[in-house]
């Protein structure tokens, strides 16, 4: 090893002109993999030895850490599903045999909602605490926060770690943290002042949590771009990815768009980000090793092409992630980058799930190819359902829209139809019909097998 396993999480800041945070940022991508498959033998390692989740998974398919010879060796380990985690919890509760380090050193417990299944919990240590931080406060240096920035959170603090991340980076950055939350009824209201009051230069939320604050800014006789945000970055859903809708944030705001993101087991999520040019989302593959595998046969993608995103911890001790398959559609481009940085991208971000692609008569759509179709449609609004039923023999696929104008659904069809290759039939609702949402949205409906309000994200 060059370097110590596991790193410290101690910070140096660079200077404030200084645009790379750390020199694996525009290494030779050859050398880089050199200095990730040093940090992956030693994760291998330490999880063989202290996960009995991971000895009897790997024992099982017949691999070992002495199989792993070289970077490309990772291909013959098996993948960890989401499944196999909330059983292995259920087996050994509370956080489940893959937990490597002992109670005393966890300093924080988060999870998922339990919205669907059981929940999953997640530990984390006060070391892996720090190395998290220094991951996310790296990565936000990339898009342009910098000490003197004052960074509005908009989010859950709550089981959610999307906003915890954005806190922390933000403090070892030394940045000025503005946690305001999301979710108590009037709060919105409440940003409108404090935001005029406090004058943050950055925003943190979601997507949908940014248009709906434009929304109810503007029902006051509030311009967004007034509120002087330079700069907003997102997670929890695709929609800081898909062109349209990113457009339509940057022209509400004024401010550059960044879309980040990949799952809340492999935090540091933020190693999936867009840089300030804002070309797709980097893979900051020395701190997270991302494979793309093919949908089909779940071998690593060669060269550029879509895929599923495959995720390894390369620097956790508490609870590591070894080939965590994540289900997502994505596409990788190896393409220089304006910004510099060697890194893999992913310049449509996260487009769709393996799981959550929709067969409409026969025709595969994509939430998202529909969300940017209408993203394009002057006059529309920023929220929608798609519902799908069959009455019949025959699927029938409506989307609800909101608008000032009837008019608009003949566009909004053309352009769906264009986009998602099948023909919606349009229901326009006036403005602030539909329900709204200070997280992540849920905006798919099949109703073909009596499954209701089934999420896209």
């Amino acid at each position: 090893m060059s370097a110590p396993w596991p790193p410290s999480g101690r910070i140096e800041l660079p200077d404030t002109d200084e645009p790379y945070w750390a020199p694996e940022e525009t290494m030779d991508p050859e050398q880089r993999r050199g200095v990730v498959f040093d940090k992956l033998r030693e994760q291998v390692r330490y999880c063989w030895e202290r996960s009995p989740f991971y000895r009897e998974l790997w024992s099982d398919a017949g691999v070992f850490p002495e199989t792993l010879r070289t970077l490309d060796d990772l291909r013959h380990f098996p993948f960890v599903k989401k499944e196999q985690i909330r059983a292995d919890q259920v087996a050994h509760p509370p956080f489940g045999s893959n937990i490597c380090c002992p109670p005393e050193a966890i300093a924080h417990i988060h999870g998922t909602s339990g919205t669907t299944g059981r929940p999953t919990a997640f530990a984390i240590s006060r070391d892996d605490w720090l190395r998290i931080a220094a991951a996310h406060a790296r990565i936000m240096w990339s898009f342009g926060i910098r000490r003197t920035d004052t960074v509005f959170i908009g989010s859950f603090f709550s089981l959610y770690l999307g906003s915890w991340g954005a806190l922390i980076g933000t403090e070892a950055l030394g940045a000025r943290a503005f946690p305001f939350g999301a979710g108590v009824p009037g709060q919105t209201e409440r940003a409108l002042e404090y935001i005029d009051l406090i004058r943050p230069t950055a925003f943190y939320g979601t997507p949908s949590y940014a248009l709906h604050l434009a929304k109810v800014a503007t029902k006051h006789g509030v311009d967004p771009k007034d509120f002087g945000f330079k700069i907003m970055f997102f997670s929890g859903e695709p929609g800081a990815g898909i062109p349209a809708t990113k457009k339509r944030i940057e022209d509400v705001f004024g401010a550059i768009c960044i879309d980040s993101g990949s799952m809340a087991e492999m935090t540091p999520w933020m190693t999936n980000s867009e840089c300030s040019h804002r070309t797709g989302m980097h893979l900051w593959e020395d701190l997270v090793y991302t494979e793309i595998v093919d949908r089909e046969t779940g071998e690593p993608v060669e060269g550029d092409g879509e895929g599923v995103p495959v995720y390894t911890h390369l620097e956790r001790t508490s609870q590591p992630m070894i080939r965590l398959y994540s289900g997502d559609l994505t596409r990788v481009a190896s393409d220089p980058c304006p910004c510099g940085r060697t890194y893999r991208r992913l310049p449509d971000g996260i487009y769709g799930r393996v799981d959550d692609m929709l067969i409409i008569r026969g025709v595969n759509v994509y939430p998202n190819a529909v969300e940017n179709a209408l993203a394009s449609v002057p006059g529309v609004g920023s929220e929608y359902r798609i519902v799908i039923e069959r009455p019949g023999e025959l699927d029938v696929f409506r989307l609800e829209i909101e608008s000032t104008e009837a008019s608009v659904a003949d566009a909004v069809r053309d352009r769906v139809k264009a986009a998602a290759g099948v023909g919606p039939d349009v229901v326009v609702h006036p403005p602030d019909t539909l329900e709204t949402t200070e997280f992540k949205s849920r905006r798919v409906d099949d109703r073909r097998n009596a499954v209701a309000s089934t999420p896209t994200h």
